[in-house]
């Protein structure tokens, strides 16, 4: 089972991500993996990786991949595994950044059907704004929309966080 959690900044998604990840991997009995996508920029950034790493127990294997994320989840795929992405927004920019998005997003949805670990999306829900002036900032809204629709499709789970609580959007 495949699930996407969605949320905004500081929602709670990323705690709600690890604590179904831990009950799954407990389930299942097999390994747990945090795929991170995140890359340390600048000094704000390294203190965010740093508070995400601190808060997880020692049974988490740390997989670190910004921009090739279904060879990564192809890497570590198996019958059991339990890997917890995060964040989709942030592997986004990064591979709008290496102008590389379009391929390594349609690998991804290709790839997904055929995991067999059990993998949760976590990712930032940022259309409900405004429109935004800039045209880098409009694509990124708009590439984030289509592929939470893509992803919500293949996903059995859906689930939209706000202040830390879980609404349902699409149940198995």
């Amino acid at each position: 089972m495949h699930q996407l959690i969605l949320g905004g900044a500081r929602s709670g998604k990323s705690r709600l991500a690890e604590q179904r990840a831990l009950q799954l991997a407990e389930h299942s009995g097999g390994p747990l993996f945090y795929l991170a996508t995140a890359t340390a920029g600048d000094d704000e950034m390294a203190e965010r990786i740093a508070h995400h790493r601190q808060r997880r127990s020692d049974q988490w294997q740390l997989l670190e991949e910004p921009l090739t994320l279904i060879d990564t989840l192809r890497a570590n795929d198996g019958s059991g595994h339990v890997i917890l992405v995060d964040c989709l927004t942030l592997w986004l920019s990064n591979c709008l950044h290496h102008q590389c998005w379009q391929a390594q997003r349609d690998s991804l949805l290709q790839g997904l059907a055929n995991l067999r670990s059990q993998v949760i999306f976590v990712s930032n829900e940022v259309g409900s704004g405004v429109v935004p002036l800039g045209q880098l900032s409009r694509q990124f809204v708009d590439e984030s929309g289509f592929l939470h629709q893509a992803l919500a499709q293949q996903c059995q789970q859906v689930t939209l966080t706000v202040a830390g609580l879980p609404l349902e959007l699409k149940q198995p």
